[in-house]
């Protein structure tokens, strides 16, 4: 047979081998230990010497299947979780970056990655270089000069920019670099970054991969070398994905390629209505023509994401009586799930960074993050537009 498509991967892939008494779905391992009668095979599990698990932290059948499942997805030799997104982040970089090396990254990072690259690793004497995002000139210039990781994250939190992958891959290889990407707002839908040159994926599965807003997560893809060293880090360090939290985010996988069509759909649809409106300044999706790497996504995405932000006049007092009109939308700092979901930065993506902080990377405090959900699109045009009429007439067209 030919090698099954993304739709079906997403439903079958990784859950064979965990099924147990006959069930369908992969049951969820709540033990927090696994008893062994023989001495000799206990010790071979404990070393790696033979498959199994004997703690835990270290290891769950229901965690190992979603690993499977999001190593399936993304092409890669091995893949390991973490409890949260920002696990998966701060493990992986804790794993490769020593005292004296040097990591060269883009400005817009998601908030919480940000504050490792401007507050956390510094304190670790490690040299962090932020570069322009889209200035591919700038970044290859900066990794000739030799760093140990370059680390990127394409379409970007909340901005949605866009970073060559293949180009950067190629300039990250040349210097001997570890190249690291966060893949979430696309997914492995949208986007297959090892496929590009890649050397590791990373995803917070409480996005997309979940989809539901009801787990947390986190994920590592790529080489079995390298994953191997990252999950050694986390089952000392304890960052464990919790096995239900494994559990749901498989259930909200099986449906992915379902969702982020829908998503990409609705938000391709969104972006072109807001630009419609008189109280929009700008919108940012690389969906959109005119988007600065829209030429970029078209070559190495298969769909633009269901994420998209959009400034709008009179800054954040627009924001403050536009969003809690907005009847098909959750006001809360999260992403990707089936239900749209809307915030500003300053209480999102960057909530964690100063007003100054904000600005310096380009974010407006009247910046929209809008997470399209699988609504009806017509219903949520209707909405949005319903809750720019509402604005009060102090609200200043002028911004």
């Amino acid at each position: 047979m030919k090698e099954p498509r993304i739709s079906t991967k997403s439903i079958w892939a990784g859950e064979s081998d965990y099924l147990a008494f006959g069930a369908t779905q992969v049951p969820v391992v709540h033990s927090v230990s696994f008893g062994y009668k023989d001495m000799d095979e206990w010790y071979d599990v404990a070393t790696g010497k033979k498959e199994g698990h004997i703690y835990g932290r270290n290891t769950n059948p229901t965690v190992q299947a979603f690993e499977d499942k999001i190593r399936i997805l993304e092409g890669a030799e091995a893949a390991t979780s973490f409890s949260t997104g920002m696990a998966a982040i701060s493990n992986t970089l804790g794993t490769f970056l020593f005292p004296g090396d040097r990591i060269v990254t883009i400005k817009d990072t998601y908030g919480g990655t940000n504050k490792i690259f401007t507050e956390f690793l510094p304190k670790q004497q490690i040299e962090v270089v932020l570069c322009e995002t889209g200035n591919h000139e700038e970044i290859e210039k900066e990794v000739a000069k030799g760093c140990q990781v370059l680390y990127l994250e394409t379409p970007t939190n909340p901005t949605v920019k866009i970073t060559d992958i293949e180009r950067m891959a190629k300039a990250g290889k040349a210097a001997g670099a570890l190249v690291i990407i966060d893949n979430t707002f696309a997914t492995p839908v949208n986007q297959n970054p090892l496929e590009l040159g890649v050397d590791l994926v990373i995803h917070s599965a409480t996005k997309f991969l979940g989809g539901h807003a009801d787990a947390l997560g986190g994920a590592l893809c790529g080489p079995a070398e390298l994953v191997e060293k990252v999950f050694h880090y986390r089952e000392i360090n304890g960052a464990t994905l919790d096995p239900m939290a494994a559990y749901l985010l498989l259930r909200g996988m099986k449906t992915l390629k379902l969702r982020i069509d829908k998503q990409n759909e609705n938000a391709m649809e969104i972006a072109s209505f807001l630009k419609s409106l008189e109280m929009v300044d700008s919108v940012f999706y690389p969906g959109l023509a005119e988007h600065p790497g829209h030429e970029i996504a078209q070559k190495q995405m298969r769909g633009f994401g269901g994420m998209l932000s959009f400034s709008v006049k009179g800054g954040i007092e627009t924001v403050r009586h536009l969003l809690p009109k907005l009847k098909y939308a959750n006001r809360a700092a999260n992403l990707g799930a089936v239900e749209t979901i809307v915030g500003p930065a300053r209480t999102t993506s960057h909530v964690e960074c100063t007003p100054e902080e904000r600005a310096a990377v380009g974010i407006a405090e009247g910046l929209i993050r809008y997470s399209a959900g699988i609504e009806d699109v017509e219903d949520l045009k209707e909405d949005l537009k319903q809750a720019f009429a509402s604005l009060p007439k102090s609200v200043s067209v002028k911004g």
